[in-house]
């Protein structure tokens, strides 16, 4: 019962890699992978077609179910796996793996989807030697999460494979280069069991998918699955696409004084969204008001916040929700809330030097509602800006307090966490704004529907703002906000045109006047200011972020310069980026008809093209942001 994944396009039949011992499981620590097959059935209803394959294998019966729907998702595969016990001796069962494939070819590139301290690409070219685990659960204290798909692609062809559950599992998604020529993917779920005579145990739905171009098709079609399933995106209120300025360039000694001399200037900069970040509570888990801040407590908040939405501004908070510090009131008086491991032990939230706080907990999630009763309905804030690399994901708990069913469901409750968090704002403000920024991880897709804006969150360099807003959008869909995060955290601290170019709504944590925060690493001098409101008019005027992003026109991997399009009414938006370029692009996805294209930043007229495909003769550095207008 050997398996390979053939990808068909355009009636032509394409290999991925040969044939082998795709789903299997490892008993006693050895891989049981050689099933004689035993019977077959083929089903067909409408569109679906059913493929039922029956194995043997000395004491174990294994049934892979595999269905597609032509109307749904062609090129998409999905496998229900389960073994049978039918021996008469315990079987203790270390693992199952699914849908593992070799590809063959020369240079691949691959979307990761583990979380991990030292916050790497997303999107990666393979080098022989590679390996990645892309584990779902911690890979660190606080690092863990993700988004249970991983993809391999080469020129020519890709192929990804995933689960199809309801909620977040702890699987791992491994992706590794062995050998110059072969690259592997897979979903693996380690967990001992023992499976006693007559038992079953079943896998969890996975699939298996191949495409053209990168990664991106794979990630359309399991968030299109999922909705299938049942998940639900609303979309971002209007004011998620204005320009946001967030003082945490003053860092966490902030005074709010600083906040309300800089008002002018954020005004004349043209940005919507004003932030008070970290800094502004007595200790984390407490959340009360730091009175050499705030001395007169809520009134001194209600204030600040009204005169936000005086000099008209919208006004939004920093939060880290589920972290309290060892110190913090709440700690020291209701430990019962906090997260436990399997040895009694606290979990801690290293970045923050916090501890964790249980989402499944039905006092922790109480006590999370009150503060959002209050941060929106009391103090007056617009949005929520919520924080920590730890809300990507949470360990198993084993605190006898919370009487968990199974230690995973603080696993699984994580989600709901953040759609109570979510649905307590929209109550009392349907336009909310929450923002969910989680340090660095890689975006779990079982909390993108609890929020309306997704973040770059804490990006290394300008790739990773365009490399993650691809990912986001692939998994959001339009109609949702991508913030690119503040632009002092680009390569170059300045790079409002990768923001731009992929759709992504612009922000800043500039400081002003000079100096006022002790050092200028963000300081808004002069000549920053008319490079700043530059680039906040380019966002304003074109609104990119409220168009199509069409991430199947172009491979961020193989195509050259990377290339990103959006759609925009009659429109057409490209932006290419390369240290530097001198020759042909090509301009895909226009119409049979001729277009004017302009260089939007500078005002250049670039001449006429033709669709469908038009090739252009260009030289740029860094980046070129064009239009196609239709003539």
């Amino acid at each position: 019962m050997h398996s390979r994944a053939i990808a068909k396009f355009d009636g032509k039949e394409i290999p991925i890699g040969g044939f082998a011992p795709s789903e299997f499981l490892t008993v006693d620590g050895k891989q049981v992978q050689d099933f004689a097959l035993s019977k077959q059935l083929f089903e067909a209803m409408g569109a679906t077609q059913r493929y039922v394959f029956t194995g043997t294998q000395s004491s174990l019966e294994k049934t892979i179910r595999v269905t597609v729907n032509e109307n749904e998702d062609p090129r998409a595969a999905v496998f229900e796996v389960e073994y049978t016990n039918t021996g008469t001796h315990d079987l203790r069962v270390n693992s199952w793996t699914n849908n593992a494939y070799t590809i063959t070819g020369r240079a691949f590139w691959s979307y990761q989807s583990g979380s991990y301290e030292k916050r790497p690409d997303w999107v990666v070219p393979l080098k022989p030697g590679f390996r990645q685990e892309n584990f779902m659960g911690m890979n660190a204290s606080d690092y863990g999460g993700g988004t249970p798909v991983s993809d391999v692609w080469r020129r020519d062809v890709g192929i990804g494979v995933g689960h199809l559950e309801m909620a977040p599992k702890l699987v791992s998604l491994p992706v590794a280069m062995p050998d110059a020529e072969h690259a592997t993917v897979a979903v693996t779920y380690k967990k001992d069991q023992v499976l006693k005579p007559g038992e079953t145990l079943k896998t969890f739905r996975t699939f298996v998918t191949v495409h053209q171009g990168d990664y991106f098709q794979t990630l359309v079609g399991y968030r299109r699955a999922m909705m299938r399933n049942g998940v639900k995106f609303n979309k971002s209120p209007e004011s998620a696409f204005g320009p946001i300025w967030c003082a945490w360039g003053f860092e966490r000694h902030f005074k709010p004084s600083q906040i309300l001399n800089a008002l002018p200037t954020v005004k004349k900069l043209g940005f919507t969204w004003v932030g008070v970040d970290y800094g502004w509570e007595t200790a984390d888990g407490d959340w009360t008001l730091a009175p050499d801040k705030f001395p007169h407590g809520d009134a001194d908040m209600k204030a600040l916040v009204d005169k936000i939405h005086a000099a008209g501004f919208l006004a939004q908070l920093w939060w880290l929700p589920l972290g309290t510090r060892p110190e913090a009131e709440l700690a020291r008086k209701h430990p019962e809330m906090l997260l436990l491991n399997a040895d009694g032990s606290k979990e801690k939230i290293s970045f923050f030097n916090d501890w964790y706080l249980c989402p499944a907990d039905a006092d922790v999630i109480a006590y999370h509602r009150k503060l959002v009763e209050k941060i929106i309905g009391e103090w007056g804030f617009d949005g929520l800006k919520l924080d920590g690399m730890h809300m990507n994901g949470a360990p198993p708990c084993y605190n006898p307090a919370h009487r968990h069913a199974r230690p995973e469901d603080s696993v699984e409750a994580m989600p709901h966490f953040f759609q109570m968090i979510y649905d307590t704002a929209r109550i009392i403000k349907p336009d909310v704004l929450v923002e969910w920024c989680p340090c660095g991880t890689a975006a779990n897709f079982f909390t993108l529907p609890y929020i309306n804006m997704s973040v770059a969150s804490d990006p290394e360099s300008s790739f990773q703002v365009r490399s993650k807003g691809k990912t986001l959008k692939a998994l959001h869909g339009d109609g949702t906000a991508y913030f690119g995060d503040h632009v002092e955290l680009s390569t170059g601290h300045d790079d409002f045109a990768s923001t731009i170019g992929v759709g992504g709504v612009v922000g800043s944590e500039f400081t002003w006047p000079p100096n006022s925060a002790g050092r200028n690493r963000d300081d808004v001098t002069p000549a920053k200011e008319l490079v700043w409101a530059k680039w906040v008019g380019i966002y304003k005027d074109k609104m990119l972020s409220r168009g199509e992003y069409l991430g199947g026109l172009y491979d961020i991997g193989f195509d050259l310069p990377e290339a990103h399009a959006i759609r925009k009414g009659a429109e057409m938006y490209y932006a290419f980026y390369a240290p530097e370029w001198n020759g042909k692009l090509e301009l895909r996805g226009l119409d049979d008809r001729s277009y004017r294209i302009t260089d939007y930043e500078n005002g250049k007229d670039l001449g006429r093209v033709r669709g469908p495909n038009a090739p252009l003769d260009v030289s740029f550095r860094k980046h070129l942001l064009l239009e196609a207008k239709a003539e």
